[in-house]
């Protein structure tokens, strides 16, 4: 008997359907346990336990933000190093009623420690993903950075990319709670900065905070929930600095294996600016004062 406590009403029937068509997933084994993980404000989790000794993870939440995840998460397995780098390969997304979704992945045995291997596969990743990569920025299309909207489309400037596609909707968006918006001549010259900067288009994570990456039993690091697109890959590292979480043996293997550009922490603040305004149009809290400090800062230094 399927034990799907917590689970909503329409899962343990589509559960129960779904698998037993998914022939690739079954592998003829039997649809054990599934026990709640809890999960995050958008989406609620299980363990799925089968009876040949699988164990696999399953997230629900809305089809369009699991398919964004789905599509970030096969990118990103395809660029990484397994050796050091572990990104779940999505193993299927089913559909089910109104516009709910479940993304069914690999189990990660998650424990915690040494994030050299963390560190070091990721500059693989982003390095490996340079060099075989289109040669502009942005992402094929809309997707999600948490709960927030993140708009699709390319740019073959590195300064428009992430000036017109990151910052200005999450700008635009403040604008309803008040915050007074940097002036077009300010993104101008941002944009500029950015362009002078000019980095290689790398496939990013996109949301690399402490709570989406890990380190596994074998102590390998692993990447889930990403928000990817191309971009600089600084943007993944500027975010480690914004909530904490990863230690100085990750940043040492980072940039043992492919060190930062010249400058690159002055572009820590520019980079983070679009979580912060993300984090203050989705929570607001202090998060809008904290947006209001960063343009005071960046307006001193570019203007």
């Amino acid at each position: 008997m399927l034990a799907v406590q917590g689970l909503v009403p329409w899962m343990r029937a589509e559960l129960e359907q779904i698998f037993r068509q998914k022939s690739s997933l079954m592998g003829g084994a039997r649809l054990e346990d599934c026990r709640s993980l809890g999960g995050g404000c958008s989406q609620s989790a299980w363990q799925l336990q089968f009876s040949d000794g699988r164990v696999l993870f399953a997230k629900q939440g809305t089809e369009a933000m699991l398919e964004a995840e789905r599509l970030g998460l096969q990118a990103l397995n395809a660029a990484a190093d397994p050796r050091d780098l572990m990104v779940p390969k999505p193993l299927a997304l089913l559909r089910a009623e109104a516009s709910q979704a479940l993304l069914v992945l690999p189990w990660l045995d998650q424990t915690g420690g040494d994030q050299e291997a963390l560190g070091r596969g990721l500059a693989k990743l982003h390095r490996h993903s340079m060099q075989r990569g289109p040669g502009r920025y942005g992402w094929s299309s809309d997707g999600y950075i948490g709960l927030g909207p993140q708009p699709g489309g390319w740019r073959d400037s590195w300064g428009e990319a992430y000036v017109q596609l990151r910052l200005c909707p999450q700008l635009r968006l403040a604008k309803a709670w008040g915050l007074e918006l940097p002036s077009k001549a300010w993104l101008e010259v941002l944009t500029q900065v950015l362009e002078e900067h000019s980095p290689a288009p790398s496939l990013v994570h996109g949301d690399l905070w402490g709570g989406n990456a890990a380190v596994l039993a074998d102590g390998r690091g692993a990447l889930i929930d990403p928000a990817s697109w191309w971009a600089d890959r600084e943007v993944d590292l500027a975010m480690t600095h914004l909530f904490g979480g990863f230690s100085q043996g990750f940043y040492s293997a980072y940039e043992q294996e492919w060190p930062l550009a010249f400058g690159a922490s002055d572009r820590i603040e520019v980079y983070n600016l679009y979580h912060l305004l993300n984090h203050a149009n989705l929570f607001g809290g202090g998060y809008r004062q904290q947006c209001r400090q960063s343009i005071r800062l960046l307006k001193q230094r570019f203007d």
